[in-house]
């Protein structure tokens, strides 16, 4: 890291260029580089970069009143966009649900984990209180979230401070499904559910969360057919909730408001974050349908959880501001048919001897790289190949989004492409002419 830098790094052996402007989908350096920003900065960023629309909305909230502390103050742009979002939600947040506001996902993950919990107080069964997720999974960088994350390698460093509540199956069928059929695959891993609420920590069990289309850890890995129909058939007769995480899935970036209703199934609750405000402010929020509603209103009318900035009126003016870039311009709608086009891009990456894999829906696209095409065996880690893959598509100037170890926790390597929904074809191009060229620099023939 060179001297001078006083902010701490996540990595002191990386040089990070300086990002002093954005344009669109292109992030500009202090240098006078120009990125394409084709990882929407880890799935953040869909309207894109340089919008002046949201600064001047945040300027104006915050010379009118830019916090009231939310134990003393409500305010009418979290109350506006939280009855924005509700539209959006399947037919059980409608007529009585809720949104509870947080500064991220994190935040979003730490509050439905004490949602649950409370939940079943309120309902009188103290007894639960664990919430089960999958392995492999990544819900979150604070120790409650953390605690609902299978991902073995973030897990590692902070096990001492985690509980264990029981993680299953991850549904993963590009190396886990053998000669089964997708749906037998698919049945297969929500029984493994099942079989988990018949063990020894049924009783105890709160709720269930898991990624709908699964982020960063797996690389855009979708579900196979009738895993989650099932999945929310088991949580409602074992009587425990289901959360989806939407923090990286949900606005639109699917092509639905939320990855959930490409299966028509309806949550309890679902955490939102990163494009909720696009980057322009720190956001996110918890969703949370009118059943679970209710049972607070019936019971002690106190939720036991808060956050200084909660609600906050600059930023969830924020999310209003983005909302409104994303209706008028009809962002939602450009995501299926862009998406079209960057797949088809990509295409031609299908034939390299290492490219195993090409996945995802709309906009959450994961690439992943393997020694082996035919047995899927992965590299080793050591070789870092995730890595060198971002180095290589950085010095065509595209950003990309890699990750290690979406086949056991250590060994499996991916990029994660999630442009900005104004994405356009020219762009699209440059994203798979960079990844192609580096997929050259990498395994040279």
């Amino acid at each position: 890291m060179p001297s001078g830098f006083s902010v701490f790094p996540r990595n002191f052996r990386k040089n990070y260029p300086v990002a002093v402007r954005g344009e669109g989908c292109w992030i500009i350096s202090s240098d006078g580089r120009r990125f394409l920003d084709a990882a929407g900065q880890a799935a953040v960023v869909n309207i894109g970069h340089g919008v002046t629309e949201i600064g001047r909305a945040m300027a104006e909230q915050s010379s009118q009143i830019a916090f009231a502390h939310t134990s003393q103050f409500h305010s009418a742009p979290a109350e506006k966009l939280a009855a924005r979002l509700l539209q959006f939600a399947p037919a059980n947040f409608q007529n009585g649900g809720r949104v509870y506001f947080t500064s991220g996902g994190s935040e979003a993950t730490e509050t439905a984990i004490k949602l649950a919990r409370q939940y079943h107080l309120e309902s009188g069964q103290p007894q639960r209180y664990g919430v089960i997720s999958r392995r492999q999974s990544y819900h979150g960088s604070t120790l409650g979230a953390m605690s609902v994350s299978g991902n073995v390698a973030r897990r590692a460093p902070y096990q001492p401070l985690l509980p264990e509540w029981g993680h299953v199956s991850s549904c993963f069928a590009y190396h886990n499904a053998g000669n089964l059929k997708d749906e037998d695959y698919g049945l297969a891993c929500a029984n493994d559910l099942d079989k988990f609420l018949c063990g020894p920590l049924s009783n105890s069990s709160a709720a269930f969360i898991f990624e709908p289309v699964v982020g960063a850890t797996l690389g855009a890995a979708v579900p196979s057919a009738g895993y989650v129909t099932r999945i929310a058939q088991i949580c409602r007769e074992n009587k425990i909730l289901l959360i989806a995480d939407e923090i990286m899935s949900g606005m639109g970036r699917t092509a639905r408001p939320f990855a959930i209703q490409h299966w028509n199934v309806e949550p309890d609750m679902i955490t939102v974050g990163k494009g909720i405000a696009s980057g322009y402010a720190p956001l996110g929020a918890v969703l949370v349908s009118a059943r679970v509603v209710e049972t607070f209103e019936r019971g002690s009318g106190i939720f036991q959880h808060g956050f200084t900035y909660q609600a906050h009126p600059v930023c969830t003016a924020a999310g209003n501001a983005v909302l409104d870039y994303l209706e008028s311009r009809k962002l939602f709608e450009s995501v299926a048919s862009i998406s079209k086009t960057l797949f088809a891009d990509l295409e031609c990456l299908r034939s390299h001897p290492n490219v195993g894999d090409i996945r995802g829906v709309g906009l959450l696209i994961g690439i992943e790289f393997v020694r082996d095409k035919s047995s899927r065996e992965p590299f080793p880690p050591l070789q870092n190949i995730a890595e060198r893959i971002r180095q290589a598509a950085l010095e065509e100037s595209v950003l990309t989004y890699p990750t290690q170890g979406c086949v056991d926790g250590l060994r499996g390597d991916h990029i994660l492409l999630a442009p900005p929904f104004i994405l356009n074809a020219e762009e699209s191009g440059l994203i798979a002419r960079a990844i192609k060229s580096a997929l050259t620099k990498i395994f040279p023939s």
